[in-house]
C-alpha cells in the first residue's frame, strides 16, 4: 500500500516510523516532512492545506491512504475534499470531517458539544469584540485564576491563565479588540479554573467503535517547574502513573463513550484520532479541550508503545471494523524530552547545524523542526528534536533520554531538565 502522511513535525516523524514497521506499507510519502522523515520515507514539498497539489500527487502516485498529522488541513476540510471528489472518494482519509474538526477549530463549538452530551467540563461563556465589556463583568463573577481561550486555532498558544482580575480584563481586550491572536481571537471563551493535574487521553475511532490508546502527560511551559510561556510541548511521559484502573474507568464511561456516541448522534462523520485533554480534579476527570489529531510531543511516546500494526488499525478505521481488532500495548514506559531553539517560544534563529545524532544509543531521535541543508541536518523550527526512550518505569526512561541529549549539540540548544517532576 502507498500511503501519504501530511505534516512536518515530531508527531509526523513518529507516525512515519510506526507506519513503516507495517508489512502493509510498501511506500510512504510525507508532505512536506523534515530531515528525519527524509531518512526513512520520501518527502514531497507540498503544504498540508494545498488540497489541489495533494490531489495531483495522489492521482500520479496511486496513493491509497491519507494520514493527516496536523489540525489545519482537518479544520480546512480535507476529509470532505476527498469524499466529494469523484477521483478521490474511494481513498480513506484518517481524520475527521470538517464538522468533526470544529471540536478543535472552535473552543465554543467544543464547549457546546460537551454541555449538550453531559460530559463533565468547566463552566464557561464566550464573548466577541461587541460584548467585551460583558466579558469583563463575567470575569468579576469568577474566582481567580482566570482562564481565557482564543476560540480559533492559535498553534497551541491561545490559552492565557491570569491571577489578577485587572490583568485578565486587559488581556481580554488585547485578544478581542487588538486581535492578539489574529482571527483566532475574534471570539474568546472564558471559563472557570479547574485545580488538578492534567493528562491526555487518546482515542482512535471509526465513527462507531473506538480504541483507547496509551495515556500521556505533556509539559507545556518553557521553564522548569512549569513556569514561563506556553509552548507546543517540552516533553511527555506515557503511561501516566496516576491514571489507575479506577480513573480510566471513569474516563471511559463519563467521557470517551459519550464523546463517540455524541458524534454519532449528531451525525458527525469522524474517522481518526480524538485527543481529549483532561484534568483530574480530586479523582474526578473533566474535559479541558478536544483536539482532532494526535498531540505533539505525546505521539512520540504513544506510538512507540503501540505493538499493533498501525496500517491495519487505520484500515479498520476506514472500514468501520475497529471492533474486530485487538490493540496490543507495550507494558514499558516511554518518555520524550524536547530539545528546542534558544529563545523559543518567542524569537529564535533557524539554520543551526545539529551534531551528535549518530552517537545516540538506546533512544529514538524524532525530528521536529529540522531540514537538510548541504548534507547537514540543521534546525528549522522552535522545537527541534524529541529524544524518546523506553524504561521499566518513567524515571528510568527519562534518565536514558537525558544521557543521550548530552551527546547532541547545536548553537543555543535548550531543554527542560525536570520532565516528570510532578509525578
Amino acid at each position: 500500500m502507498t500511503i501519504l502522511l501530511l505534516g512536518s513535525g515530531g508527531r509526523e516523524h513518529a507516525l512515519a516510523w510506526k507506519l513503516l514497521q507495517s508489512s502493509k506499507c510498501s511506500k510512504l510519502f510525507v508532505a512536506p516532512g523534515n530531515a528525519g522523515t527524509a531518512s526513512i520515507a520520501t518527502n514531497i514539498s507540498i503544504q498540508p492545506t494545498d488540497f489541489e497539489s495533494i490531489k495531483k500527487l495522489v492521482v500520479e502516485e496511486n496513493i491509497e491512504m491519507i494520514v493527516v498529522g496536523p489540525e489545519d488541513p482537518l479544520v480546512a476540510g480535507i476529509f470532505d475534499f476527498f469524499k466529494n471528489d469523484a477521483e478521490l472518494k474511494s481513498i480513506p482519509v484518517i481524520g475527521p470531517s470538517k464538522e468533526g474538526a470544529k471540536l478543535e477549530g472552535s473552543k465554543e463549538y467544543a464547549k457546546e458539544f460537551l454541555i449538550k452530551h453531559k460530559i463533565p467540563t468547566a463552566a464557561y461563556d464566550s464573548f466577541t469584540t461587541e460584548t467585551v465589556e460583558k466579558g469583563c463583568q463575567f470575569l468579576e463573577t469568577l474566582s481567580p485564576p482566570y482562564v481565557l481561550k482564543a476560540d480559533g486555532l492559535a498553534a497551541g498558544k491561545g490559552v492565557v491563565i491570569l491571577n489578577v482580575l485587572e490583568e485578565a480584563k486587559t488581556e481580554l481586550r488585547n485578544m478581542l479588540v487588538h486581535q492578539k491572536f489574529g482571527n483566532a481571537s475574534s471570539k474568546v471563551v472564558i471559563e472557570e479554573f479547574l485545580d488538578g493535574i492534567e493528562l491526555s487521553c487518546f482515542v482512535l475511532t471509526d465513527g462507531k467503535n473506538y480504541k483507547i490508546l496509551p495515556t500521556a502527560k505533556d509539559y507545556k511551559r518553557i521553564g522548569e517547574g512549569d513556569t514561563g510561556l506556553n509552548t507546543g510541548g517540552m516533553g511527555a511521559v506515557s503511561p501516566v502513573p496516576f491514571a489507575d484502573a479506577v480513573l480510566m474507568e471513569k474516563i471511559e464511561t463519563r467521557i470517551v463513550k459519550p464523546t463517540i456516541e455524541g458524534l454519532h448522534k449528531d451525525g458527525i462523520e469522524y474517522k481518526g484520532f480524538v485527543f481529549i485533554g483532561l484534568i483530574n480534579v480530586k479523582g474526578e476527570p473533566m474535559v479541558i479541550e478536544y483536539n482532532v489529531r494526535m498531540g505533539d510531543p505525546e505521539t512520540e511516546v504513544v506510538m512507540p508503545r503501540i505493538k499493533s500494526d498501525l496500517v491495519e488499525l487505520f484500515q479498520a478505521v476506514a472500514n468501520q471494523t475497529l471492533n474486530e481488532i485487538s490493540l496490543e500495548i507495550d507494558s514499558r514506559s516511554a518518555t520524550t524530552i524536547m530539545v528546542v531553539s534558544g529563545g523559543y517560544p518567542e524569537e529564535y534563529e533557524k539554520g543551526k547545524i545539529i551534531s551528535g545524532i549518530e552517537n545516540v544509543n538506546g533512544s529514538i531521535v524524532f525530528h521536529a523542526g529540522t531540514k537538510l541543508e548541504n548534507e547537514n541536518i540543521v534546525s528549522n523550527g522552535g522545537r527541534v528534536l524529541a529524544i524518546t526512550s523506553y524504561g521499566s518505569d518513567y524515571k528510568e526512561a527519562i534518565k536514558k533520554s537525558y544521557q543521550n541529549i548530552e551527546k547532541l549539540h547545536f548553537d543555543k540548544m535548550y531543554y527542560r531538565k525536570d520532565i516528570g517532576f510532578d509525578l
